[in-house]
């Protein structure tokens, strides 16, 4: 967290007294001011996957619901343990349910909402809400308030950068007869992010009540069931509303890469000659593929024809194959795979590789072959490719915490869906068959 002044140190209160009690505060300790001027976020925090390697002594607290490499590598201890596939990554669903399935009474501190990162706290928010659902359902809905003020270091403190905090804690029953007094703490005249930092899937009903427009959703596409994660992006983005997706934040140094290498004049003309688009991702989580498939496919002009499911044979699962049709009305063959990897990255389907291929006239194919790492090529380079020019390189794979990428977002404003992502995860939609 940035360094702060401590206008009123977290405080447990009665759920019900909390709108009065922020008024009051702001009222006595600030006559001049009201808070920053910014925005509200609110960010739903369940981190099952902390709570329960916890729970299960894998991991010591507290529970701050921040993702470090301690918690990381126990979740991929845990996966070995528990039978899991290798490819799983530690961040995915199945990893939390598998552990609520062991015995264990660990507990620890629920520090949650109150570890504020720093690049968030730079952006000086208003108001910043955690609701934190507890494991144990029935726990009744706790409430705690704080203030501050940042300390710039080189000019005085200004009331007019300060904000306060507020976290909700309990069952997720509690949860749901909370939501009336949260609404009164979203202030009707600032912008108001909802972050939805969990599964997809679970909570609808909560997730719908949170995230009414004009409201700004930020979802991450790699946490749930595929079609739920693709039909939710759809649906919001066609309402209008201003939607934001982690997932697709972290394809930014793929496409970069993809660009880099068509960059040569000698090489742009053949983007207008694919035959063929294949690619790689860890485990069986295709969205992130497929908003790259869809991405291509939407900046080259290409227009689906159908999809359909692969069988991968032993050990692989099902893949995904697709024609598309150029505007000169030449077919493109696109296949996504799910392979087998050592160390699965952070979030589940992760890029593992892209193989585009392309057959310009009058001169010898082009295979442009783009992995995440060395020896996720060798797949790709088979198959003929010897044969043809060969544009081979590494993606250099960010290292960037959630909330440097939420921080990103706060800092644009984006008020709007990004156009490139409206326009992929409507044809990603379409490439995940029924």
């Amino acid at each position: 967290m940035a360094p702060q002044l401590t206008l009123q140190a977290p405080l447990q209160l009665p759920p019900s007294e909390v709108p009065a009690y922020l008024n009051r505060l702001w009222t006595d300790n600030l006559k001049d001011s009201s808070g920053a001027a910014t925005f509200t976020l609110v960010v739903w925090e369940p981190s099952w996957l902390q709570q329960q390697l916890i729970r299960t002594g894998r991991t010591d607290g507290p529970i701050t619901g921040l993702l470090n490499d301690q918690l990381l590598e126990a979740a991929r201890e845990a996966i070995g343990a528990l039978g899991l596939p290798a490819s799983t990554a530690p961040t995915a669903p199945d990893v939390a349910w598998a552990l609520g399935q062991l015995p264990g009474s660990h507990g620890a501190e629920d520090l949650r909402g109150q570890f504020v990162d720093r690049a968030i706290s730079a952006h000086q928010p208003r108001r910043l809400i955690t609701l934190a659902p507890t494991l144990a359902g029935d726990r009744h809905l706790e409430s705690t308030v704080a203030a501050y003020c940042p300390l710039p270091e080189e000019r005085g403190v200004s009331a007019d950068a300060c904000g306060d905090v507020v976290v909700l804690r309990g069952g997720m029953g509690a949860m749901q007869q909370g939501l009336a007094m949260l609404q009164e703490l979203i202030p009707s005249d600032l912008p108001c992010w909802v972050w939805w930092n969990g599964t997809m899937d679970e909570s609808p009903e909560l997730l719908e009540a949170l995230a009414v427009p004009p409201r700004r959703l930020v979802v991450d596409s790699s946490i749930g069931e595929p079609r739920r994660c693709l039909d939710l992006l759809e649906q919001r983005i066609e309402q209008g509303q201003a939607v934001n997706d982690l997932n697709w934040l972290r394809l930014r140094t793929w496409r970069e890469s993809l660009a880099m290498v068509f960059d040569p004049p000698s090489r742009q003309s053949a983007l207008d000659q694919v035959v063929q688009l294949d690619i790689d991702v860890e485990g069986q989580h295709p969205v992130k593929g497929l908003l790259l498939a869809a991405w291509i496919a939407d900046r080259l002009g290409w227009h689906l024809l159908n999809s359909f499911w692969i069988d991968g044979g032993a050990g692989e699962g099902r893949g995904i194959g697709a024609e598309f049709q150029r505007s000169d009305g030449q077919s493109v063959q696109f296949r996504l795979m799910p392979v087998p990897v050592g160390v699965s990255k952070m979030h589940p389907g992760a890029l593992v590789g892209l193989r585009l291929i392309c057959a310009p006239p009058q001169r010898p194919p082009l295979c442009v072959i783009l992995c995440s790492e060395s020896g996720g090529c060798m797949r790709l380079e088979a198959g003929g490719v010897a044969s043809m020019e060969l544009a081979e390189e590494v993606v250099p794979l960010p290292n960037e915490s959630e909330e440097m990428e939420m921080a990103r977002l706060l800092g644009g404003g984006h008020d709007s869906t990004n156009p490139l992502l409206a326009s992929a995860a409507a044809l990603a939609a379409k490439l995940l068959p029924n």
